[in-house]
């Protein structure tokens, strides 16, 4: 089901058939894989090599660097397209990694990493979040010290998506004294990297997506990789970019939750139950009414911040309302869905039992919904 909407300027003629192409490749090649790769707990590698070949790992990001050069709306489309096929949270980390380089990094760093992380050849992971240190990142504690040509990097991360699959972590360190000002962003190529560890961690969803525990002991990366060459710019680097990823997180949410809709309304038009279906039942009606109603409102919402993202107004204030808001609606749609197929629902080869585990940690990642509450009633 996807809700009827007014038109957005971006959403032209060129979108809608990107939008086409990048669905026809998810289901022939991504989504008949999905329930293999939730098995094994990871989306391979080497799948994202035939997207980046298709154009559609980075199609935002300039022809110079490997991209399309198109808006950024694209990748929200990208975005979209794979969660409907539940495996959007690989891409999305990737395209956040991708876009720290591209406006951060050094024209070197830029030819180094960007045309093979549009390519599919690295494959981009965040290392953020510590065991003491989760939305408070002024408080990391992963250490780089300068020794030479290189920084030596000591530490741990947790609850890192791409983790083990990734070959590129921007690492969040922290290179001088306490505070926001000692953080730096470093760059480290991790294939075969001496040092480095990581260990994938058992989820209760999101299972086609890794997630990491990682350890660096005396790490050793070169000085050059230092994000932009100047040590303690990384908390400006990572705050700047907040708009962008709180409208990815927002863009997956509206399409899980279009996605269970349309799986509760088919389920209950065809199950009996009382000598017709659940459809007839006028409770059954009324709860489908009630959550296409918010699924249309989300969307709404969502493809209004996706037009203030591409005319460049989108403040961080609504970047917050629709991380929180969406993914909390996700949650209940999801839940009130799942109530509609009865037992079967709390199946784990189920659909909406997926849909409903996944949604559970939208609420936690990418800065915690408590968080985004108090971040908006600081511009009251």
């Amino acid at each position: 089901m996807m809700p009827r909407l007014h038109q957005h300027a971006w959403m032209d003629a060129d979108i809608a058939a990107f939008r086409d192409a990048v669905r026809r490749y998810v289901d022939a090649e991504i989504a008949p894989h999905v329930a293999d790769w939730r098995r094994q707990g990871c989306v391979p590698r080497e799948v994202w090599r035939g997207f980046g070949a298709m154009g559609f790992l980075l199609p935002e990001l300039p022809e110079a660097w490997g991209g399309a050069g198109a808006p950024l709306a694209y990748q929200m489309v990208v975005t979209d397209e794979l969660a409907r096929a539940e495996v959007s949270g690989t891409v999305a980390v990737h395209t956040i990694a991708a876009h720290y380089i591209l406006d951060y990094g050094t024209p070197e760093q830029q030819a180094r990493w960007l045309p093979r992380l549009a390519s599919g050849e690295l494959l981009a992971g965040i290392a953020m979040t510590e065991p003491g240190a989760g939305s408070d990142l002024k408080a990391v504690r992963t250490r780089a010290r300068r020794d030479g040509d290189d920084y030596v990097v000591d530490g741990s991360k947790v609850f890192i998506t791409n983790g083990h699959s990734a070959n590129l972590l921007v690492l969040v360190v922290r290179t001088g004294g306490e505070g926001s000002k000692g953080v730096s962003l470093l760059v480290a190529e991790t294939e075969g990297l001496p040092g480095f560890q990581a260990r994938i961690l058992e989820k209760i969803g999101m299972h086609a997506s890794d997630t990491c525990e990682l350890f660096f002991d005396s790490m050793r990366v070169p000085a050059a990789n230092l994000l932009g060459g100047v040590e303690g710019q990384g908390f400006a680097q990572l705050m700047s970019q907040l708009p962008y990823e709180r409208t990815l997180l927002a863009v997956g949410a509206a399409a899980a939750i279009d996605l269970a809709v349309a799986l509760t309304l088919d389920h209950v038009k065809q199950r009996q139950a009382f000598g017709g279906t659940l459809w007839d039942l006028q409770t059954v009606r009324f709860t489908l009414a009630e959550v296409a109603t918010q699924a249309h409102v989300v969307r709404s919402f969502v493809n209004d911040c996706i037009q203030r993202l591409e005319d460049g107004t989108l403040d961080d204030s609504a970047a917050f309302m629709a991380k929180w808001w969406t993914t909390e609606q996700q949650c209940q749609v999801t839940d009130r869905c799942l109530q509609l197929f009865g037992g079967y629902g709390y199946m784990a080869e189920t659909p909406i039992a997926r849909l409903f585990a996944d949604a559970r940690v939208q609420k936690i990642y990418g800065g915690a919904n408590e968080i985004m509450k108090d971040l908006i009633a600081r511009t009251l």
